[in-house]
């Protein structure tokens, strides 16, 4: 008979046992519903990029020397630069500049080693084509600058995590995290 008691005391604690990780699982999922969201709706929200985010590369004309100094620290040699040299004046010409974003790894040593400053990194992170050879920018596209995520009215920024303050004394709701 004391096989068969200690069999139910058996049965018993494994049920208390069972009931207790079935209430500890409960409650972290309880927990879950009071987090903010995580996904943002993309093509009507866009996340605001930090500051020192590296996108597109915005090329001045104007101040580039043809030195190809960014040629020469680009770990793939991708900026293709064409110039003359103008034997009156002793100097480059620049005729072209262009570099395929496909093949850009967007490391940015291009912009931190140019010695005009003819180079810099935009928040433009929206590079997607249908044809491969469309991301081939020229001077003329590289000069293009992008439109500021802050500035399109059509649009709604998130802020990341980590621009979030948390305030102690604001409950949390939606209006929390997008800017209305």
């Amino acid at each position: 008979m004391f096989p068969m008691v200690t069999g139910f005391m058996n049965y018993g604690q494994q049920t208390i046992r069972a009931a207790r990780y079935i209430g500890q699982s409960f409650i972290i999922t309880l927990s879950h519903t009071n987090r903010l969201p995580v996904t943002i709706q993309y093509p009507y929200e866009k996340s605001i990029t930090s500051e020192r985010f590296r996108g597109r590369i915005h090329f001045e004309f104007d101040k580039c020397i043809a030195c190809e100094v960014c040629v020469r620290v680009c770990p793939i040699d991708l900026p293709v630069v064409d110039w003359r040299l103008e034997r009156d004046m002793k100097k480059k010409q620049l005729l072209n500049y262009s570099i395929d974003f496909g093949v850009c790894i967007f490391c940015g040593n291009c912009v931190e080693y140019c010695p005009t400053n003819c180079l810099s990194m935009t928040e433009e992170y929206e590079l997607s084509t249908y044809d491969r050879h469309e991301l081939n920018y020229n001077q003329i596209a590289l000069s293009r600058l992008p439109m500021s995520v802050i500035e399109d009215y059509t649009i709604q920024t998130v802020m990341n995590s980590t621009q979030i303050k948390i305030d102690k004394d604001k409950p949390f709701d939606s209006r929390t995290i997008t800017d209305y």
